[in-house]
C-alpha cells in the first residue's frame, strides 16, 4: 500500500484499522466516482453530446442518448466494447450521478433512451459525504489559484513534502476567505475534512491541531480520470503512483519510478516518461500538464521531474541555422475539460518533455522532443519554461504552438 494512502493509523487507536479502514476506502471510491463523473459531464457538454432534445413534442434539457453515448465512449477509447461501456455508465447510475430523464429505468441500456447527469437538473443528493467532498474540492481549487501561496514544499521530521499547508496558517486563511466566521469554526471544518478523508497530516500521525504541523490534501482533484478506473474495485490509494488521487506528495527519489505514464515519441514508439499530471508545475525545471479552465490554472511546485528526454543539448542558434535538420510544425490545440495534456521543460529553447496520449495535444500531433518556437504568435525560443508556462496558462483556451522537430535520417 502506498504511503499516506491507507496506512491509516500510525499514532491513532488500533480500532480505526477495521471498520474505519473500510469506511475510508468507501469514501475514497465515492470521491473517485464523483470526480470521474464530473470530468465526463464537462467533456460531454463541450462536445455537444449533452444538449436539449425533443421527444413527443416535449423538450428534455441537458440530456444525452444512451446509445449515442456508448458510441462516443468507444470512439474516444473510454471503453473497449459496448458491454464495458454499459457497465461504466451503470456505475455512475448506481452512485446517483446519472439517471433516466423520467426515472423509469434504473438500468443503463444501450437503446435510444434519454439520460441526464443529476448535476444538470439539480437532483444530485447532497448527503454529508458529498457536501464534505464538494467543500474540499472548492477549497482545493482556491488554494491552487496562481495568486495563492499557502501550499508550499516544507519539511517535517527531516522529510520534505510537497504541496503542504501549516495548520495555523490554513485556519487564518479560512477565516480571511470567509470560509469560516471564527477560528473555532475553521478548526471544526478541518476536522470534518479530515474525517471524510479530504486532508490528512503529512505522515498520518496526528489529528488536525491548530499548530505548526503540516497537512496535505489527500486528493488530486485535477488528475484526469479514465472511465475504466471505475471498474477497478481496489481503493485508489493502492495505486502505486503519485498521481493517485489519495496519496501524500512526499519528495523521495526512491518513489519517482512510480510516477510514470505513457507518452508519444517522435518515432511513434511508446515510451514511459516519469512526470506529474496536468495542471502541475515542478520546482525542478519542468511544468506539468497545462490546465485549460480559468479556475484550474497554475499550481504550486510538486514532485521533481526526471532528466530531460533530449539525447543532447540543443541551442536556439542551432535550430535557426540555415539548412539545420529541423522541420517546423504548427499545432492548434483546444483544451478540453481537463487541460491541454503536455509537459514543457528546459530553457532557450524549451522542449516537449511528455505528451498525454489521451489529451488534446497528442490529438493535434504534438510529440516529445519537439522544440517550442512560438505560442500564440509570440516567439519563445530565448525564454525558459516558466515564461512559456505562464504564457499558456494565462492565455486563451485555444493555443497555437509552433514547434521544430528533428528530421529523421
Amino acid at each position: 500500500m502506498e504511503e499516506g494512502g491507507s496506512t491509516g493509523s500510525a499514532g491513532s487507536d488500533s480500532s480505526t484499522s477495521g471498520s474505519g479502514g473500510a469506511q475510508q476506502r468507501e469514501l475514497e471510491r465515492m470521491a473517485e466516482v464523483l470526480v470521474t463523473g464530473e470530468q465526463l459531464r464537462l467533456r460531454l457538454h463541450e462536445e455537444k453530446v449533452i444538449k436539449d432534445r425533443r421527444h413527443h413534442l416535449k423538450t428534455y434539457p441537458n440530456c444525452f442518448v444512451a446509445k449515442e453515448l456508448i458510441d462516443w465512449l468507444i470512439e474516444h477509447k473510454e471503453a473497449s466494447d459496448r458491454e464495458t461501456a454499459i457497465k461504466l455508465m451503470q456505475k455512475l447510475a448506481d452512485r446517483g450521478i446519472i439517471h433516466h430523464v423520467c426515472d423509469e429505468h434504473k438500468e443503463f441500456k444501450d437503446v435510444k433512451l434519454f439520460y441526464r447527469f443529476r448535476k444538470d437538473d439539480g437532483t444530485f443528493p447532497l448527503d454529508n459525504e458529498v457536501k464534505a467532498f464538494m467543500r474540499g474540492q472548492r477549497l482545493y481549487e482556491k488554494l491552487m489559484s496562481p495568486e495563492n501561496t499557502l501550499l508550499q514544499p516544507r519539511e517535517e521530521e527531516g522529510v520534505k513534502y510537497e504541496r503542504t499547508f501549516m495548520a495555523s496558517e490554513f485556519l487564518d486563511w479560512l477565516v480571511q476567505e470567509g470560509e469560516a466566521t471564527t477560528r473555532k469554526e475553521a478548526e471544526q471544518l478541518c476536522h470534518r475534512l479530515m474525517e471524510h478523508g479530504i486532508i490528512q497530516h503529512v505522515s498520518n500521525k496526528h489529528p488536525f491541531v491548530d499548530s505548526n504541523l503540516l497537512y496535505q490534501f489527500r486528493m488530486n482533484f485535477r488528475r484526469r480520470r479514465r472511465l475504466m478506473e471505475l471498474l477497478n474495485e481496489k481503493s485508489p490509494s493502492s495505486q502505486e503512483t503519485h498521481d493517485s488521487p489519495f496519496c501524500l506528495r512526499k519528495q523521495n527519489h526512491d518513489n519517482r519510478k512510480s510516477t510514470s505514464f505513457m507518452s508519444v515519441s517522435p518515432s511513434k514508439e511508446i515510451k514511459i516518461v516519469s512526470a506529474v499530471r496536468r495542471s502541475s508545475m515542478s520546482s525542478c525545471g519542468s511544468s506539468g500538464y497545462f490546465s485549460s479552465s480559468p479556475t484550474l490554472s497554475s499550481s504550486p511546485p510538486v514532485l521533481c521531474n526526471p532528466k530531460s528526454v533530449l539525447k543532447r543539448p540543443v541551442t536556439s542558434e542551432e535550430l535557426l541555422t540555415p539548412g539545420a535538420p529541423y522541420a517546423r510544425k504548427t499545432f492548434t490545440i483546444v483544451g478540453d475539460a481537463v487541460g491541454w495534456g503536455f509537459v514543457v521543460r528546459g530553457s532557450k529553447p524549451c522542449h516537449i518533455q511528455a505528451v498525454d496520449p489521451s489529451g488534446p495535444a497528442a490529438a493535434a500531433g504534438m510529440k516529445v522532443c519537439q522544440f517550442v518556437v512560438s505560442v500564440n504568435g509570440l516567439n519563445v525560443l530565448h525564454v525558459d519554461y516558466r515564461t512559456v508556462s505562464n504564457l499558456i496558462l494565462t492565455g486563451p483556451r485555444t493555443i497555437v504552438m509552433e514547434v521544430m522537430e528533428e528530421l529523421e535520417c
